[in-house]
């Protein structure tokens, strides 16, 4: 596959929308969460329950599933939003709080199925994505081991820098750029195969 058409094939996981908020206003919130206020919650749902919802969708390859730890992670948020230091930002704080939910549901489950991106998830993808056929980059990607799944998906799904992803992981930028360049190349040589 030419690097041209690996670009395509990545670009189906649509970028996140950007938030033009201050991340002190999104710190505000999530203070007056862990002071018990519920409607402080129900913006944090409102603004990040769509990326949220989208990034647990890519892991777990399941709707309900993916539904399932949304609402764990809603539940982590509220019990532990006075742990939030402001060391990163409440996006990648959260991502960490849904990748924690996430790998608790997941733990000791055999790879996902591939499936298709729920209603209302994602926009249509345009004709350069159709070109590529996304159904052979899905397969592909649940064909990834979970720590290579992660960083595409936080990449190209969810749109955060290599310093972001490191945050929300655990792990030096490094690892983060190595398991990129590994998770490209599988996902290259599995839509070769299916090419062929």
């Amino acid at each position: 596959m030419s690097e041209g058409a690996e670009s395509m094939a990545l670009r189906w996981f649509p970028a996140m929308e950007r938030r033009s908020r201050a991340p002190a206003e999104d710190a505000d919130v999530l203070a007056r969460v862990a002071d018990g206020n519920a409607a402080a919650l129900g913006e944090l749902y409102e603004r990040y329950s769509r990326p949220l919802f989208a990034f647990l969708f890519r892991l777990a390859g399941d709707r309900g599933t993916a539904e399932e730890i949304l609402q764990d992670t809603l539940l982590a948020v509220w019990r532990s939003a006075g742990t939030y230091r402001s060391r990163s930002s409440v996006s990648t704080w959260l991502f960490g709080v849904a990748r924690r939910q996430a790998h608790n549901r997941l733990r000791g489950l055999p790879p996902p199925l591939p499936a298709e991106p729920p209603d209302g998830a994602a926009p249509e993808p345009g004709p350069e994505e159709l070109a590529v056929s996304g159904d052979r980059v899905q397969q592909a990607l649940a064909r990834l081991p979970l720590a290579q799944r992660e960083v595409v998906v936080l990449a190209y799904l969810s749109d955060l820098g290599h310093p972001e992803i490191a945050e929300i992981l655990g792990i030096p930028v490094g690892t983060v750029k190595s398991r990129l360049h590994h998770a490209r190349a599988t996902l290259r040589g599995c839509i070769d195969a299916r090419v062929d």
